[in-house]
């Protein structure tokens, strides 16, 4: 089994390292570790957001752990040399079109919540966003107009693309309540009047799920008002963007949702697949060891689910983070004093605990 871990830039090695003692203390057999340079730090070190090399690294891998990119020493740069470039070369270089952001309620955690307690528990919730399409892959460019410098993006899906993720989506509700709402603006957008009635066409497949349809203006006053409605929402690249980190705040924090990102190739040990925390590099902190590693954790726990069938340790890790978020142990975006390496030693403790 290989692993490639991207630590990347701000606290993406702080909390990547926390995650890899995890890994560490599993003792997998077999397994083989290789890090590389991705991002900001790729740029300064190589000219490149995401090296050939490391691109290769990742191709030659069963799975990838990702810690996050972004350094504001690179805002001024060209586009295709800016560090947010590696992580959309990534998914589309390694054709991953499927994004699994999972969101749940601890219990002890409900007044984190930007919600009122009682609306809080009720969160449990899977966003499955497309990755492939959009405006961030679509074409764009600047223009003259009447009125100065225009700027242009253009969205688009054809229905492969949007069947392909659908069945994702629900394939993923059967595992769950079995109950999809798709989340587009058919209203007004043609491509999500394609993506309305491709999405209807797969449901046929799909007897036992329930599904329904949302506006994402809708679905996002939703989320706040009842998040206890959603089991699976199914959306497109920018929809699935935003309503996933505004699942974060309704959960209690950014600092505690992972991230699958999957595509259609198989390895000998399952899907493969990219695995980061939603979090961002949060340059603001880096370097303090006040980042909460727990999302990053918990990205290796869907690692190890998805992509090389370990679903014993998994649910391992899965329980001994459930046992840290109910303790006194929290960093500082939940209110606590614990640091990153504190933190990562808790879990360290409970998952030794859990042997």
């Amino acid at each position: 089994m290989k692993i490639a871990i991207l630590p990347g830039d701000g606290i993406g090695p702080e909390v990547t390292e926390q995650a890899r003692r995890v890994l560490d203390v599993l003792s997998l057999p077999g397994l083989t570790l290789f890090e590389g340079d991705v991002g900001g730090i790729a740029y300064k070190r190589h000219g490149h957001p995401l090296p050939q090399e490391t691109l290769d690294m990742a191709r030659a891998a069963d799975a990838v752990l990702f810690g996050a990119v972004g350094d504001p020493e690179c805002d001024d740069l060209p586009r295709e040399h800016r560090p947010e470039q590696a992580i959309l070369g990534l998914r589309s270089e390694l054709g991953l079109f499927a994004n699994l952001r999972p969101a749940a309620g601890y219990p002890g955690l409900e007044d984190m919540s930007s919600l009122k307690p009682e609306v809080a528990r009720g969160i449990d919730l899977l966003v499955v966003r497309e990755l492939n399409g959009d405006v961030y892959f679509g074409d764009k460019g600047e223009r003259d107009s009447d009125g100065g410098r225009e700027g242009w993006d253009a969205m688009s899906y054809n229905e492969a693309e949007v069947r392909r993720i659908a069945h994702t989506g629900f394939l993923a509700a059967q595992k769950r309540r079995k109950r999809l709402t798709s989340v587009d603006k058919a209203n007004v957008l043609e491509t999500s009047r394609i993506w309305r009635e491709t999405v209807i066409e797969v449901a046929a497949e799909y007897p036992d799920v329930e599904l329904d349809h949302m506006y994402v203006d809708n679905a996002a006053m939703q989320m706040v008002r009842s998040p206890g409605q959603f089991d699976v929402i199914l959306t497109g690249n920018l929809f699935g963007d935003i309503l996933s980190d505004q699942a974060s705040a309704c959960v209690g924090s950014i600092g505690l949702l992972a991230s699958a990102s999957l595509g259609e190739r198989q390895t000998e040990y399952g899907t493969f697949g990219l695995y980061e925390p939603i979090h961002g590099s949060a340059p603001d902190i880096a370097g303090q060891g006040k980042a909460n590693p727990i999302a990053a954790i918990l990205s290796l726990a869907m690692l190890l689910r998805h992509s090389l069938g370990r679903e014993t340790e998994a649910g391992r890790i899965e329980r001994a983070v459930s046992t840290v978020v109910a303790s006194d142990v929290r960093g500082a975006d939940l209110g606590g004093t614990a640091s990153t390496g504190e933190i990562g030693d808790a879990v360290l403790r409970a998952l030794n605990a859990l042997a």
